[in-house]
């Protein structure tokens, strides 16, 4: 009843988040995906259900590993006939699901045929202590926070049979290692549809790549609704720009909320809603700059993965983000993007890509060669992870 309880408060939300259409079709969407066919293979996936994190950490994930050979499959972690899958499969991946009768007779059933259970999570909630601190958690309604209670997934984490996690980045590689588990960072990734999608908009926008132009458009792409706290870090760089630079314009997507000071400025700071991935990645694309602000030494923003920074690259957009651990790994910083540590160093860096078109177009084209190279399913070559896979299927 638990992860039921969930899914009816995140419908709730989603529904006042973009409106009954919107976000009754994202529900709608979730609903279906109980029902997708689920065969036979080598490793099955338990998704946490629909969104950015089952998205790139199940169903990304899972296509990166059929490229190298493996038979994956996907289903969500609210699929009445999980317990059935235990014979099907060899291992098992459990992302960030929450706990339930039907996951719990799937794992006993997992046990009695001693086959392997991977944990993997992309973010701290696995901790209430850490979601205790997130700024959102307060904004949750009661149905939403019931995910939280215990820590998402963290009965798997916490079970001695489960001694291997997956994770997006070393900040939190060395989070869950401090379990006593072996840890492998397998970053987020491009499917091969996505890199289709950013060169079909890549050829519409431009046959030139250009990306001078005025106004200049700064983007932030909020995601979630977690994200406000992060914002406020930049906010007030943001209007001092603005009052700048009045060919400056600010867009801001996502449910996100603004203050008096960003009001101020009319129509040059726009808010735009929810839309599907692929409207998501050509807004991207029309943005000048993209900007990635996180708390710096909150440890749930420092888990954050890269994944800001591959969108925009993909689409030759240049990003400029919190230099958090993760970040500083991902950018090079003046070469394919910026890291920012303090206000000076967010309005430095702004500025000279506000002033620059061509160093923009540069720094764009160079980070879209970096996500080419490092961050797509077509060029993934994790070694140790899939010698890791293929020694437990023998």
């Amino acid at each position: 009843m638990k992860s039921w309880s969930v899914k009816l408060g995140k419908g709730i939300s989603a529904m006042k988040r973009e409106g009954i259409l919107r976000g009754g079709k994202r529900s709608v969407v979730s609903f279906f995906k109980l029902f997708g066919r689920v065969g036979s293979g080598d490793i099955l996936f338990i998704s946490s259900g629909v969104g950015d994190s089952a998205k790139y950490r199940s169903e990304r994930q899972a296509e990166e590993l059929r490229l190298h050979g493996f038979k994956c499959s996907v289903t969500v972690q609210d699929n009445p006939l999980l317990p059935r899958y235990a014979d099907r499969f060899k291992i098992f991946i459990f992302q960030k699901t929450i706990y339930s009768n039907t996951i719990a007779k799937m794992i006993e059933n997992i046990k009695a045929q001693k086959k392997e259970i991977i944990f993997e999570t992309d973010d701290l909630v696995y901790d209430p202590e850490y979601v205790k601190r997130m700024d959102f958690f307060e904004r949750l309604n009661t149905l939403e926070r019931k995910q939280y209670e215990t820590g998402v997934g963290s009965e798997i984490l916490n079970d001695d049979y489960a001694k291997t996690c997956v994770t997006a980045t070393s900040y939190l590689a060395e989070k869950l290692k401090t379990h006593g588990k072996q840890v492998f960072v397998s970053k987020n990734k491009l499917s091969n549809y996505d890199v289709e999608v950013a060169q079909k908009i890549l050829e519409i926008r431009s046959p030139n790549g250009d990306r001078i132009s005025t106004p200049v458009k700064i983007g932030y792409f909020s995601g979630t609704a977690s994200h406000d706290k992060d914002f406020e870090t930049v906010k007030d760089v943001l209007s001092g720009l603005l009052e700048k630079y009045p060919q400056v314009e600010l867009h801001l997507f996502g449910p996100l909320e603004i203050d008096q000071r960003q009001a101020n400025f009319d129509e040059r700071v726009k808010k735009h809603p929810f839309v599907p991935w692929e409207k998501h990645l050509e807004n991207i694309a029309g943005a000048d700059i993209n900007i990635a602000p996180l708390e710096i030494g909150n440890p749930f923003c420092e888990s954050k993965s890269e994944l800001k920074f591959i969108e925009a690259g993909i689409v030759g957009v240049p990003t400029v983000a919190a230099a958090t651990q993760t970040f500083r790994e991902a950018i090079e910083d003046g070469v394919d993007g910026f890291v920012a540590g303090d206000d000076e160093e967010w309005k430095e860096k702004l500025e000279k890509l506000i002033l620059n078109g061509d160093l923009r177009r540069q720094m764009g084209e160079i980070a879209r060669e970096k996500v080419l190279e490092n961050y797509t399913n077509k060029n993934s070559a994790n070694v140790e992870y899939y010698g890791y896979l293929k020694s437990k299927l023998k």
